[in-house]
């Protein structure tokens, strides 16, 4: 989800709320503590070197009982840290929640509340790694087509 897209979402809710991957709440009580922008730098395992910068939230739950975040205050909040940090609307939002350790979580919205969404790793260069085998051309011999690979070599 985009940040543009929670701003506009925020404007549809009386109140803020988040949704765990498994369908709990988010305490009522949550504070937004950061908004951040996080850029990565990195160089994938096919030598492609890569950044990636994204908005972070990170909720907190303390035992302020009585605190409620309002829809006013989180845009907000977003607006100074637009000015402050310099955040692009059509960056992705992603979500810090402490559950059994520090989650990490991509953001996605239903309309009512925010959901916390699991985010998977992936191998960014599967063409390079061996994970995905290359793409070899077709032969035509007579009528019939085959691939260009040995029989038995896994590609087939």
């Amino acid at each position: 989800m985009k940040l543009s897209e929670v701003k506009n979402a925020l404007t549809q809710l009386e109140n803020v709320t988040f949704l765990r991957p498994d369908g709990e709440p988010v305490p009522a009580h949550f504070h937004v503590t950061e908004v951040g922008l996080i850029t990565k730098r990195f160089i994938d395992c096919g030598g492609t070197i890569r950044e990636e910068s994204v908005v972070n939230f990170q909720l907190w739950t303390a035992d302020d009982f009585d605190h409620r975040l309002s829809t006013e205050k989180l845009k907000a909040i977003i607006e100074l840290s637009e000015k402050k940090l310099g955040l692009d609307e059509d960056f992705e939002v992603e979500v810090e929640y402490q559950m059994d350790t520090i989650g990490r979580f991509g953001l996605e919205f239903n309309g009512e509340s925010f959901l916390l969404e699991v985010i998977q790793t992936d191998c960014l260069a599967k063409d390079k790694c061996g994970i995905i085998p290359p793409v070899l051309p077709v032969i035509k011999v007579g009528s019939v087509s085959q691939s260009n690979c040995a029989p038995g070599s896994g590609c087939c």
